[in-house]
């Protein structure tokens, strides 16, 4: 199914905060669950601790242990012979694999739908369009495996075209459907993993190919990157206010495509089940997310 609107703003009622995820019904699911073929299940989620990487605008995650070893050897009790490990951990909440909340970027005044953008000027967080607002789903995932069609990862603020989606598709003779999570591999997290450039002057789709997925009614778009979209030194994230703030497509980012795509190359096949479960952060404008494939 195609749109020529240009947004999705009331498309599910004024009062809808999912966004594109709505597109993800029960049909959807029914179709995905039939690409389960070996039950074979990855994850699609960089490793989450102190020394995940962080951009230097945001603290990398902190771990306290609130209970460890060290209280029974000081003269804790044990009751029973039983001892326990527990630990607080911080962090913020778009660090490495996460999703961007409909709440996390807009323009003027008004948040995805028309929701008032002051609604984030809060100390409980977003009141509308928040990560608790995000459903969970299960729905087709699809591969745009870039580094497989180029022969080599993309360089530094190289875009992501509609042309290069298109014919990474046709190779793979996909065509998308309403409801699809598109997954694109730059290879920039694979080759800029422990770079500090990584967080700069990324490749990613442009404008135009995120218009291009919008009009096909996609559900979810992620990508192997910091932010999906490409960086320039001229900045600005046209793609974040495209799919976020005007058709409430909500964008996965820092993913972990290697293996899947070792995977679905062996298989000869680029499509499988994809398992989305945020968590249900009251407010947050994003939540780290642990994306499953299911092949």
């Amino acid at each position: 199914m195609t749109t020529d609107a240009h947004n999705n703003w009331g498309r599910w009622g004024d009062e809808d905060e999912a966004g594109a995820l709505n597109l993800v019904d029960a049909q959807a699911t029914l179709r995905a669950t039939a690409l389960v073929h070996s039950g074979r299940v990855l994850s699609l989620a960089q490793p989450l601790g102190p020394a995940t990487p962080a951009p230097p605008h945001r603290s990398r995650p902190a771990r306290f242990m609130n209970r460890d070893a060290g209280d029974y050897a000081l003269g804790a009790r044990s009751p029973g012979g039983f001892r326990f490990a527990e630990d607080t951990v911080q962090l913020a909440v778009h660090t490495g694999t996460h999703v961007d909340a409909l709440a996390h970027a807009w323009t003027g005044a008004e948040l995805f739908n028309g929701h008032p953008s002051a609604s984030t000027r809060t100390t409980s967080g977003a009141k509308r369009c928040g990560a608790d607002k995000l459903r969970p789903v299960l729905t087709r995932g699809v591969l745009v495996d870039l580094v497989a069609a180029r022969g080599a990862a993309l360089a530094a603020s190289e875009p992501v075209t509609v042309e290069d989606l298109t014919s990474a598709l046709g190779g793979s003779d996909v065509e998308l459907a309403a409801g699809d999570a598109v997954l694109v591999r730059t290879g920039w997290w694979e080759t800029h993993r422990s770079d500090p450039a990584y967080f700069d002057l990324e490749p990613g789709i442009d404008a135009a190919a995120a218009q291009w997925l919008a009009d096909r009614d996609v559900a979810l778009v992620g990508a192997d990157n910091y932010a999906v979209e490409q960086q320039t030194r001229e900045g600005g994230f046209p793609v974040h206010l495209l799919l976020l703030h005007q058709y409430g497509v909500p964008l996965v980012e820092n993913l972990e495509l290697v293996a899947l795509a070792d995977e679905l190359s062996a298989l000869g096949r680029s499509t499988f089940l994809f398992v989305f479960a945020p968590l249900p952060l009251v407010g947050s404008t994003g939540s780290p997310v642990n994306p499953i494939a299911v092949l």
